[in-house]
């Protein structure tokens, strides 16, 4: 059985690559899920399907959810809690889209340094 290889739809990809591209402090990270992460913690993504995932602090996401009219994220049938769906025009608008990139790295890089596995 030939297994389908799912690929992310180059138009997002670039989008998201672009976002990230524009804040020299985020590097792009991953082969077949771009992330970014710092100090262990994941704070976006773009799925299988070209919906990125950004995650945000409580205050933040409830505002951005509110304002966006967005939802939180869901992954393999699971709710992701501190992250929300970016809305496919909010994308296609990197620059809005950079300061809301630039929150949830404020935020992740308050959180405690996870252990390196090294």
């Amino acid at each position: 059985m030939i297994k389908s290889k799912i690929e992310i739809p180059i138009d997002k990809l670039t989008l998201y690559n672009k976002v990230v591209k524009g804040n020299p402090e985020i590097e792009r990270k991953g082969k077949t899920t771009p992330y970014t992460s710092i100090n262990g913690h994941m704070f976006s993504f773009l799925s299988k399907n070209g919906t990125m995932g950004l995650r945000l602090s409580e205050n933040d996401r409830i505002n951005f959810i509110q304002y966006f009219d967005s939802q939180l994220l869901e992954q393999h049938g699971r709710v992701m809690k501190e992250y929300v769906t970016i809305p496919n025009d909010l994308l296609e608008n990197t620059e809005q889209l950079s300061e809301y990139l630039q929150k949830s790295l404020d935020y992740v890089s308050c959180l405690k340094p996870k252990p390196t596995k090294k």
